[in-house]
């Protein structure tokens, strides 16, 4: 849907999604610091009206990235709002409602709906750019509730970032790892020079904005990696996000995020120059 105005100053963007799960499942997954984690990023929520809720999008090559706001809707299970403050430059809080309405088979429609007040354009791109963000975490919250409801999870995210053209970096970062011209339905694996990842290619997405593919994984654990570029300040950015479920999935984030922090820092940067 397209950024929508009113004569209140009100501007706002919204997406909906229909989910596999009961209403109970969905809340867990859309509503809690534990649930958003085995999707998004890592996130913290205070469970009540005034809670923190904070959003950590940070890795150890890019330094750190924390988002923070306030609960100010708590309705289990059907409505989850909180506010983002501080989210660009002097913007104003940008508000967040997520409701979820129960359908025949359990299943659910998840809506998202971000607005903020102001007269001014400044912030119009952003907004809608939180429109074109969700739609590939949507995929990986159907995995999620179809495949793991309720499970343990640990995330893997690095980034690396350097003076090539996200195109440069999309190319780059698929070709090192074996995924480059891979098709929904194809089974892949990286070669054995890259962090090890094995898995059936669920999503290829491509646009003005960001790329990325995703991937349903078998090694090396079960879980859903997403992988992309997309372009920051002068810079192109490859990131990789890996969602791990099950009872050992910290052990195993723990012992694959140095591999691939250190793996994508070096991946888009100028090769030396001969002496």
């Amino acid at each position: 849907m397209p950024l929508n105005k009113d004569e209140s100053g009100r501007r706002w963007v919204a997406t909906e999604v229909l989910v596999p799960g009961t209403p109970e499942q969905v809340w867990q997954a859309i509503a809690t610091g534990a649930g958003m984690s085995s999707w998004f990023t890592t996130t913290s929520v205070e469970e009540h009206v005034g809670g923190a809720v904070q959003f950590n999008f940070g890795d150890v090559n890019c330094g750190e990235a924390i988002q923070t706001g306030r609960v100010t809707g708590w309705d289990p299970p059907n409505r989850f709002a909180y506010e983002e403050y501080g989210w660009s430059g002097d913007a104003p809080p940008v508000a967040t409602e997520v409701t979820v309405t129960s359908r025949s088979g359990d299943r659910c429609v998840v809506r998202m709906v971000h607005s903020l007040f102001t007269d001014r354009d400044d912030w119009d791109d952003e907004l809608e750019s939180f429109e074109g963000g969700w739609p590939g975490f949507y995929e990986v919250l159907k995995v999620y509730l179809a495949d793991f409801p309720g499970a343990r999870s640990a995330l893997v995210h690095s980034a690396g970032q350097g003076p090539v053209s996200e195109l440069q970096a999309w190319r780059r970062l698929t070709e090192a790892l074996g995924l480059a011209g891979a098709d929904v339905g194809e089974r892949r694996e990286t070669p054995a020079d890259a962090p090890r990842l094995a898995g059936v290619v669920r999503r290829v997405h491509q646009d003005g904005h960001n790329r990325d593919l995703m991937m349903r994984l078998e090694q090396p654990a079960p879980g859903v990696a997403i992988i992309g570029a997309c372009t920051v300040g002068e810079e192109a950015l490859a990131m990789v996000t890996i969602y791990f479920y099950g009872d050992d999935a910290q052990q195993i984030a723990d012992a694959e995020q140095p591999g691939w922090s250190t793996w994508l820092r070096g991946l888009l940067q100028p090769e030396p120059a001969g002496t």
